[in-house]
């Protein structure tokens, strides 16, 4: 069955355009909370990033959750991977997340998480749309969900962080500059890598509700960039805005993504015996990490995009580490979701092991050339499966003959097909991209 309103990661869009304005939010409140009481007691943790709507929809999330007869408690300003772990250990019935994660501050969106810090099932998630579909009610004045605020959540979550690098681990010495997107890692992110030792210079930690991802973070990384030459730092950390990315950028300046981290934090757990099977890429991923994972004999396999689909993947296969290359990267082995100050952790006691500087960690990825091209077409038939591209499309791939890829791909929010051809000469993959991309652009006419 089709959802109407749940997308691959929540529900999510413009502030003040259906379905993200106040009186859809009080419903959808109103209608998770009546879910959410069909499994018994009702307590649900709500938190959010920092974009100025978030009070607006926490006021009527708050209220539709209540009127249901849901407890609600309130996190505030808090990273998405934090929300998931506050979940478990308050042992509430879910979570909600406000954040349209890299998004401008002009968009906002609902994640909800289950009981157990994961995504909510499609059982759920159909069952709230449903009641979403029906009037709304409220329960007699002595069932109203009460409303409390935890206090002391940054602190827990810190420990939180700190506690998946063994005890005792120090980052004396590292001097890191972090870059916290004016998101919800603004607080968080700086205090747990100082109090693990590392001198710490902040980036972009002023949120003022509409600064939020703009200029800065992972989908910016100039500022950076240019700060870790400045200071003479020895890497720099990008998150996003509610903190479930994180790129990194070495002493040269250079960006290392998530690829490239993926790498590397497999290669330490690898390299101590700790790698439970092997690791979740997508389609997305470069073919690079494919073959430097092949020369460790490390399993690799792709799933779709978005981390929903990794995740999916890492459960069905009862491994413990996958992630995409814009910077989500899952350690199932520590959490139950992508989280990117863990994922950050990971990869510096991963350098701390090997007594590497990022630089020289990363080199033993090399990367593939990709091309990229994005073709709009105006709907109707799919151009991806008419004949002359599927011919063309698969005499790209022979003539690579097993040293490159072709990925051809719709969009799943815009009118686009994404053509990717990835291989070993950059010339060649670009002629055939813009082959491709031409093809395409011709049949969609």
């Amino acid at each position: 069955m089709s959802k109407k309103y749940f997308g691959t990661d929540g529900i999510r869009g413009r502030v003040g355009e259906y379905p993200i304005t106040p009186d859809f939010m009080l419903k959808l409140g109103w209608a998770a909370g009546m879910a959410f009481r069909k499994m018994g007691a009702c307590k649900v943790l709500v938190g959010k990033d920092t974009r100025i709507s978030g009070y607006m929809f926490e006021s009527a999330l708050e209220a539709g959750l209540t009127s249901a007869g849901a407890d609600v408690m309130l996190l505030g300003p808090m990273p998405t991977p934090a929300i998931a772990y506050l979940t478990r250990t308050f042992q509430a019935q879910a979570g909600i997340v406000i954040s349209a994660s890299h998004n401008p501050h002009d968009d906002n969106g609902i994640k909800f998480f289950s009981g157990k810090g994961t995504k909510l099932p499609d059982e759920i998630e159909l069952m709230i749309e449903e009641l979403l579909d029906t009037p709304m009610t409220v329960v007699e004045s002595s069932k109203i969900g009460k409303v409390s605020r935890i206090n002391d959540a940054s602190g827990r979550y810190i420990e939180f962080c700190k506690g998946s690098v063994p005890t005792g681990t120090s980052f004396s010495g590292l001097k890191i500059v972090v870059d916290c997107a004016h998101g919800a890692t603004y607080k968080v992110a700086p205090s747990v890598f100082r109090e693990l030792g590392a001198e710490v210079v902040v980036l972009s930690a002023q949120p003022n509700g509409l600064n939020i991802n703009h200029n800065c973070g992972s989908t910016h990384t100039e500022a950076l960039q240019a700060a870790v030459l400045a200071e003479h730092a020895d890497l720099g950390i990008a998150f996003d805005g509610d903190g479930d990315r994180v790129l990194m950028v070495d002493h040269t300046g250079t960006v290392v993504d998530g690829d490239e981290l993926l790498f590397i934090i497999a290669r330490d757990l690898h390299g101590r015996g700790k790698l439970q099977g092997g690791v979740v890429g997508t389609l997305m991923s470069n073919l690079g990490l494919e073959l430097a994972l092949a020369d460790l004999d490390i399993p690799f396999v792709r799933a779709n995009v978005g981390d929903r689909y990794v995740i999916s993947e890492l459960l069905e296969r009862n491994w413990v580490i996958g992630g995409e290359n814009s910077g989500h990267i899952v350690c199932f082995d520590h959490t139950t979701t992508g989280d990117a100050i863990i994922a950050a952790l990971q990869v510096l006691m991963a350098l701390k092991a090997r007594n590497e500087g990022l630089a020289q960690s990363r080199q033993a990825l090399r990367k593939c050339p990709q091309v990229l091209i994005n073709v709009r077409f105006g709907g109707g038939a799919n151009p991806i499966e008419h004949p002359t591209v599927k011919q063309a499309s698969e005499g790209v791939t022979q003539a690579m003959a097993g040293r490159g890829r072709v990925l051809l791909r719709k969009s799943g929010t815009e009118p686009l097909v994404r053509v990717m051809v990835e291989g070993e000469d950059e010339a060649q993959v670009r002629g055939y991209a813009e082959e491709l991309a031409k093809l395409v652009t011709e049949v969609s006419a």
